[in-house]
C-alpha cells in the first residue's frame, strides 16, 4: 500500500507541474498580448501621422496652387487695366485732334470771311466814292 500511495503522490505532482505549464503559457499569452495591442497602437498611430503628413502636403500644395491663381489674376486685372488706360488715353488724344482740326478749319473760314467782309467793304466804298462823286 506504501508503494501504492507513494505512486499517487508522485503522480499528483507531476501532474501539478503539467497543469501549472499551461497556465505559465497562459500568462506568456496575456502579457504578449498588451505587447501585441501597444504594437497594433504603434502602427495606428505610425498611420494617422502619416495621414496627418500627407493632408498638411496636401494643403500646402493647395495653398501654393490658389496663390499662384491669385498673383495670375492679379496681372491679368492689371493688364486689363492698363490697356484700358491706354485706349482711353488714345481716345483722348484722338477726340483733341479732331476737335484742333476743327478749329483750325473754323479759323481758317473766319480769317476768309473777313478777308471776304474787307474785300467787300473796300467794293462798297469804292462804289460809294462813285456815286458821290
Amino acid at each position: 500500500m506504501t508503494k501504492i500511495i507513494a505512486s499517487l503522490i508522485a503522480g499528483l505532482f507531476a501532474t501539478a507541474a503539467f497543469a501549472q505549464a499551461p497556465t505559465a503559457s497562459a500568462t506568456t499569452t496575456a502579457v504578449s498580448a498588451p505587447v501585441a495591442v501597444k504594437a497594433e497602437a504603434k502602427d495606428s498611430k505610425a498611420a494617422v501621422k502619416a495621414e496627418v503628413k500627407e493632408t498638411k502636403s496636401a494643403t500646402k500644395a493647395e495653398a501654393k496652387a490658389d496663390k499662384a491663381a491669385a498673383k495670375t489674376e492679379a496681372k491679368l486685372e492689371k493688364a486689363d487695366v492698363k490697356a484700358d488706360a491706354k485706349a482711353a488715353k488714345t481716345e483722348v488724344k484722338t477726340e483733341a485732334k479732331v476737335e484742333k482740326t476743327k478749329e483750325t478749319k473754323e479759323h481758317k473760314k473766319a480769317e476768309e470771311g473777313k478777308a471776304k467782309s474787307a474785300a467787300e467793304a473796300g467794293k462798297v466804298a469804292a462804289k460809294e466814292a462813285v456815286i458821290t462823286k
